[in-house]
Formats: C-alpha cells, sequence, structure tokens
C-alpha cells in the first residue's frame, strides 16, 4: 500500500500483470488485510478483478501459494508475483517461454551485481534449471542471475507443497522441481527492482520520474509537465521552482526560497522558507519547517520536520511524527505519531 510517486504499490504490481494478459488476480493477504478491501471495496484494481485471501497464520511462500491457489479455485498454469517487486520484465513471453519447455515450472530471472542476497539460478543452454542456490557467498555465485520472485507454475506444482505447516518455494519446492529437470527460467535484462529496503523504494521513485522505468509517462493520470522532468499533479504552489525528476502532489506548497530536488512530495505538503528537500519522498500533509532538511529519506503522512531539523542518510520517519526544531536523525526509524527527543 506504500505510494509509488503517489499511486499504491499494488496498483503498479497490478497494472504490469494487466499489461502482460492478465485480468483476474488473487491477493494473499496476512498482515493488515482490511487496509487493501477498504482502498479496494468493488474488488478490482487497475482494471483487474481481485480475490482478497487472507493467511489464518504465515505460511511462508509455497505454502502462502498452495493457500491463495485454492481458495481462488486455480486450475490452469497461472503466475505468481511477489507483491513488492516492481519490473517490465515481458510476462507474455515468459508464459510462452514456459508452455514451449512444457515446464512444470518456470522463474523469471533478473542480473543483480551482488547475488548474495538473493536466490542464483544457473541454467543450461535449453533453460533448464540445474541448480538453485538460496543466498550464496559473493565469490562463490555461479551467476549473477538470480531469482527475480515472478514464476509461471502448473496446478500440480500445488501438490508437492505439504499442507498445515510453513514451506518455503525458494529452499524446499524449487530444489526438488530442478532435481526432476521440471524447472525451466528466462533471464531479462528487463527494468526490476525489489522496493523492500529504504533505499531501494526512494530509487523506484526516481526511476519512474526519470523515465528509467518504461511506461509511465505521465507518472501519474493527470500529472502535467510545468518544466522538463518536473511533474504536478492538480494544483501546487512554487511547483516550477522544483528541480528534477521531482513530483508535487495537489495542494502542495513550496515556499520562495526552498529547495527541492529529485523528490516526491505529497498531497498537502507544506515545505517553508530555506528548507531543503533532496531524494526524498515526503507523504501527504507533511511539513518541513524553515531551514530544515530532508535528505534522501521517507516522512510519513503528516509528520512535521520542525525547523532547523535535518532528517538524512535512508532515515524514515512514521505519520504524523514531530521532529522538533534542532534535532539530527539520521539512518534512523521513528515511530508513528510519535515525537523525537
Amino acid at each position: 500500500m506504500l505510494p509509488i510517486v503517489e499511486v499504491p504499490m499494488i496498483e503498479r504490481v497490478v497494472t504490469h500483470l494487466r499489461r502482460g494478459g492478465i485480468d483476474e488476480v488473487i491477493l494473499s493477504l496476512g498482515y493488515r488485510p482490511d487496509a487493501f478491501r477498504r482502498r479496494y471495496p468493488d474488488g478490482t484494481i487497475a482494471g483487474a478483478a481481485i480475490t482478497y485471501v487472507v493467511e489464518p497464520e504465515p505460511l511462508d511462500t509455497a505454502g502462502a501459494i498452495r493457500f491463495a491457489a485454492e481458495r481462488g479455485n486455480v486450475d490452469a498454469a497461472f503466475v505468481v508475483v511477489n507483491g513488492d517487486v516492481l519490473c517490465d520484465l515481458d510476462l507474455a513471453a515468459l508464459v510462452r517461454f514456459h508452455a514451449e519447455r512444457r515446464a512444470e515450472a518456470t522463474i523469471a530471472l533478473t542480473p543483480v551485481e551482488d547475488p548474495s542476497a538473493f536466490g542464483v539460478v544457473p541454467t543450461d543452454d535449453a533453460g533448464r534449471v540445474v541448480a538453485f542456490i538460496e543466498k550464496p557467498p559473493r565469490d562463490s555465485a555461479p551467476t549473477n542471475f538470480i531469482n527475480a520472485g515472478i514464476y509461471v507454475l502448473e496446478p500440480s506444482v500445488l501438490q508437492r507443497i505439504p499442507e498445515g505447516r510453513r514451506v518455503s518455494v525458494e529452499r524446499e519446492i524449487f530444489p526438488s522441481l530442478a532435481d526432476a529437470g521440471a524447472l525451466y527460467a528466462l533471464r531479462s535484462d528487463a527494468y526490476w527492482i525489489d522496493t523492500g529496503t529504504p533505499a531501494a523504494y526512494l530509487a523506484v521513485q526516481h526511476d519512474i520520474l526519470s523515465g528509467r522505468r518504461a511506461g509511465f509517462v505521465p507518472p501519474v493520470d493527470g500529472a502535467r509537465q510545468v518544466r522538463p522532468g518536473v511533474w504536478v499533479l492538480g494544483s501546487a504552489t512554487g511547483a516550477e521552482s522544483a528541480r528534477p525528476p521531482s513530483f508535487i502532489s495537489t495542494g502542495a506548497r513550496i515556499a520562495p526560497g526552498a529547495h527541492v530536488a529529485g523528490s516526491v512530495v505529497g498531497s498537502g505538503a507544506q515545505i517553508d522558507a530555506g528548507a531543503v528537500v533532496e531524494g526524498s519522498v515526503l507523504f501527504s500533509g507533511v511539513r518541513v519547517g524553515a531551514d530544515a532538511v530532508v535528505s534522501g529519506s521517507v516522512v510519513g503522512a503528516g509528520a512535521v520536520i520542525s525547523e532547523h531539523a535535518e532528517v538524512t542518510e535512508e532515515s524514515v520517519v512514521g505519520d504524523g511524527t514531530v521532529v522538533p526544531a534542532g534535532v539530527q536523525v539520521r539512518s534512523g526509524r521513528v515511530p508513528e505519531t510519535g515525537v523525537v527527543s
């Protein structure tokens, strides 16, 4: 539900699915499922029909797949995607590759500089997976192509997943499929990012606004470009002074003398004179006081960064939090509705 340039991440994920020809989506939920139901009460997201499935307890990656597929009455080949991965992978090509190989399961692969935090997937010339190595040491990884968190699975895979306990698709199911010669993988150099860290969350906003991630011009429906690389949704004061790539949402106010660059400024946010906001995301209703600094950080809805305060180095400030005047937050995690001392 976190916004990616004012659009909830799940909408951007489902938009990618729709572009790949998928119009029915099962949303596997555990934590705070009501937030999704409240936001999408009519059961549609980005034009796709949504079925909500809520795990009674955490079932891990494979257990969740089986639970959701069975509750959603899946009886044909289906696509699985991680909800915090944003990419431009050609899903139709992945499905074709899966069908052509008559695979039981197919994984999309993406290259990374350091594969040690991911599942590494070496393949033969036909794309058959020869091993599935979860998070190997960097200097011993046989390839830098990793599991991209996007799969095409046959219903028969569900029967390989034990019921009644947590089951990992990466550590149990994929290795067993590889041993059986039934697991294939398709490499892709398309845009891909796992948004699960503050640094990655900030990076994907920049990628959309700078055009590095294709297919999102304008970055939000209805936004207009007031100068190259600076987008505004609705009416905002002082948006023309922002430096690209930036997005300023409706009702936001950037005072004369404030400096905004490479940032997303949410609806109704206020940035006072002398303040600096660089490489950051401000949610709706944020106030950045005079001569305050927000750099490379995320500030939650309604939070206040008081005058002369500094929030820097991938800090995350929760909704409604007040950072008092002159206080410095560096690489910090500040809870919701708190007051930093």
